[in-house]
């Protein structure tokens, strides 16, 4: 182990330390993404174990900005943020083909990193991710809120009870109305589509219902006229026991939020399953032998449950190994939905190019290589570019 390691991890315990005697988890933001203005950022502001500190934008204004509204202090500069002593963590809301590069720099510095999804946008890079947390000592976790609401562990417990007899099948949609034309999710150098932004949604659900044991069996993905990304999809996944999950998402859609469990006496179906909003009063709706019945379940803010529970793992010094083990489920599936749909059957004479979008005469990559040129990178960021 190198002098720079053992200094990081030394520094780590002894933030660690701190933090665990009772000072809040301090946060640094890096980017200023439409998620964390609404949600996070003001959820950060308002919790007790948490304190949101620095917010860096490559543009000062928009740093500034930003950090007014939360009382926190504006940074010029992702690079700058990292080397900060006064924070101990760092949030990660970039677009989701820069998240490996400053995830890898935010652990190389030392910090906790709780990261938009997708993690990265391949598996290996995910893997590596991880292991370099574990490595280090760090929490590394995905924001993949909905898992932390409540209501999804009713459903879990009324499986687990019996209430629905044995499971036969899991059916999840997640639809949003068309997005603006600029809005980054359009462009696939950034990591844009449908599939790792909205329909990694249904793809979760399936690993939280029925286990990290899935495999594909069948996928599609489409291109609405104009795009350059998938703009739906749908998949078929199944279990060694012939539990299925039917999967289907968009990103041009009426909205839809929820899913299905069916089991061999009954079914529990969930609406507003993924995004709800902190006011909203879940009802579950079961249906079995005894009739059926709505469960009403108190108002959560699962974004505030997130940072309550990522908090508890720093101060815990906790392994995150059942985290790990969904969030790479997550990360596989996705993989092989979109190789399942890239390999299935050949498109009709005249179709473009493939699904995803990602032109194979480079394009994509210098669309990337552009967008990193305007982003100052610290030492460690530069040495995971090209991974």
């Amino acid at each position: 182990m190198d002098a720079r390691h053992t200094a990081v991890r030394s520094g780590t315990a002894f933030r660690q330390a701190q933090v665990s005697a009772g000072r809040p988890l301090r946060f640094g933001v890096l980017g200023c993404a439409g998620i964390a203005r609404r949600r996070v950022l003001p959820a950060m502001a308002a919790a007790r174990d948490v304190e949101l500190v620095a917010v860096a934008s490559r543009s000062a204004a928009r740093a500034a900005g930003t950090a007014a509204r939360h009382g926190a202090r504006p940074v010029t500069g992702y690079a700058a943020l990292l080397e900060d002593p006064a924070v101990d963590a760092v949030y990660v809301p970039l677009p989701a083909a820069l998240h490996a590069e400053w995830v890898a720099a935010a652990l190389a510095a030392g910090k906790h990193v709780l990261a938009e999804k997708p993690l990265t946008c391949d598996p290996a890079q995910t893997r590596a991710l991880l292991a370099g947390a574990r490595r280090r000592g760090l929490v590394l976790r995905e924001n993949v809120m909905f898992v932390h609401h409540g209501q999804h562990a009713v459903v879990r417990k009324l499986i687990a009870d019996g209430e629905i007899g044995e499971l036969r099948a899991v059916h999840a949609r997640f639809g949003v109305p068309a997005l603006p034309e600029d809005d980054i999710r359009h462009d696939p150098a950034l990591g844009g589509g449908a599939l790792a932004d909205i329909g990694l949604y249904p793809v979760r659900a399936a690993v939280h219902l029925l286990g990290t044991g899935l495999a594909v069996a069948g996928a599609v993905l489409s291109r609405g006229a104009g795009h350059r990304v998938e703009t739906a999809g749908a998949a078929l996944l199944r279990r060694a026991d012939g539990v299925t999950a039917q999967l289907t998402f968009g990103m041009d859609h009426a909205y839809g939020s929820c899913y299905e469990v069916w089991g061999s006496r009954g079914r529990v179906t969930v609406d507003r399953a993924f995004t709800p909003p902190a006011d909203h009063r879940p009802a579950l709706v079961v249906e079995g032998e005894r009739g059926t019945r709505t469960l009403r379940l108190p108002a959560e803010d699962q974004v505030s449950a997130v940072l309550t529970d990522f908090a508890r793992a720093v101060r815990a010094g906790e392994t995150t190994a059942a985290d790990e083990a969904a969030t790479l489920a997550q990360a596989d599936l996705l993989h092989a939905i979109r190789a399942a749909a890239e390999n299935g059957p050949a498109p009709a004479s005249g179709a473009g190019q493939a699904a995803d979008g990602r032109a194979a005469d480079g394009s994509h990559q210098r669309r990337l290589s552009r967008y990193q040129a305007t982003v100052p990178a610290s030492p460690a960021a530069k040495s995971v570019r090209g991974r």
